[in-house]
């Protein structure tokens, strides 16, 4: 039985933080001041920080801190550090981040012990600054760059690794900025954005000249309920077709792929609404990406203490440990489940999406 942490809000207009914590050196730049005047015009309570430290002031309670954490927005200054950009295979030469955390609630979430303290969600004020960083890594890369299957894509910059932009974009603007800026940029470049929101009306309108391509992040019905504050996936997979129809290349990121009961179904009825949903739109570019659920030791202690009713399965059955380049350890399907996965998502995509290219499985 699905708990209540299990089940996904309604399709809301957008997500609104409870307030916004603004430091002191974020005020300095145009675009957080922006960031700021929309959120006072929605009603959002605004707290000017003295100082460049983010002063949570959370409940003791481990519950009632997330709930507070979770409906908190804070506008500060990337550093030097944030603005040099790491490798992030396999989807793209490098990760680029308008902002960290994100205001849905995932029972799988994969920021989940990656992002340190209270999850909060952190938009960056100097987006000037972030942006004037990029030519530098024009041709570089190992992804998309130096690969001859996917050299087409250009210098690759992924902006959703440490957050969802297309939920914060009602506030903060960044990702029509972003657009418009890649649009401008007359180089083999592409930006890429994946998303569980749907409000894409201020990005259809941008002279993207095809330098973007946004995809969908999807799962079948049963096991959307773990994505709680999301769009439901219909509305994720207009919001695409949308996208497709004012000539943004596209794609699907089915993940995390859950091998529950039943998947098979599942996931072959998902695979038919994505091809109605796409259906008759004239030049589609459509990639997918596949990507398995996967969790680490500290992952799953961080998400059992947020979703402690969650129904998700992470238990060991059919579990093999990965270690990656790092040292660290990972609990991903064994080799039979992912020869089954595999074999059935390549064999399904071949038969209704036919023109799509599958960029990787993982």
């Amino acid at each position: 039985m699905a708990t209540a942490q299990d089940i996904s809000t309604p399709d809301r207009a957008d997500w609104l933080p409870r307030r916004l914590l603004v430091t002191r050196s974020a005020f300095g730049f145009a675009h957080g001041r922006a960031i700021v005047e929309r959120a006072a015009a929605r009603g959002v309570e605004v707290v000017a920080l003295p100082g460049d430290r983010l002063a949570l002031d959370l409940p003791d309670d481990p519950r009632r801190a997330y709930v507070a954490a979770k409906s908190t927005l804070a506008v500060v200054v990337a550093p030097p550090s944030k603005r040099r950009l790491q490798p992030i295979a396999p989807s793209a030469d490098w990760r680029v981040d308008l902002a960290e955390g994100c205001p849905a609630h995932c029972s799988y979430c994969y920021l989940a012990g990656s992002l340190k303290g209270p999850p909060i969600t952190r938009v960056y004020a100097n987006l000037d600054e972030i942006l004037a960083g990029l030519p530098s890594y024009l041709g570089t890369g190992a992804v998309t760059s130096r690969n001859r299957a996917r050299r087409q894509e250009g210098t690759t910059f992924e902006a959703s690794c440490y957050t969802d932009p297309l939920a914060l974009e009602p506030l903060t603007g960044s990702l029509s900025a972003m657009v418009a800026w890649f649009g401008q940029w007359e180089a083999p470049v592409q930006l890429r954005f994946t998303t569980k929101f749907a409000l894409v009306a201020p990005l259809l309108d941008i002279a993207h000249h095809g330098r973007t391509r946004m995809r969908a992040s999807i799962n079948p019905s049963r096991f959307a309920r773990f994505e709680g504050g999301t769009a439901p996936v219909a509305a994720r997979l207009a919001a695409l077709r949308r996208m497709a129809m004012a000539g943004y290349p596209v794609g699907l990121t089915i993940a995390p792929i859950i091998a529950a009961t039943g998947w098979r179904s599942a996931y072959a009825t998902l695979l038919d609404e994505a091809a109605a949903a796409l259906g008759g739109v004239p030049g589609l570019d459509l990639t997918i990406e596949l990507i398995t659920h996967r969790f680490t030791p500290g992952s799953k202690a961080v998400l059992d203490s947020w979703y402690p009713g969650s129904s998700l399965d992470m238990g060991m059955e059919r579990r093999t440990t990965k270690r990656t380049k790092f040292g660290s350890e990972k609990q991903v399907y064994d080799a039979a489940t992912m020869r089954d996965l595999r074999g059935f998502f390549e064999e399904r995509i071949a038969t209704v999406l036919p023109s799509a290219q599958i960029l990787y499985w993982t």
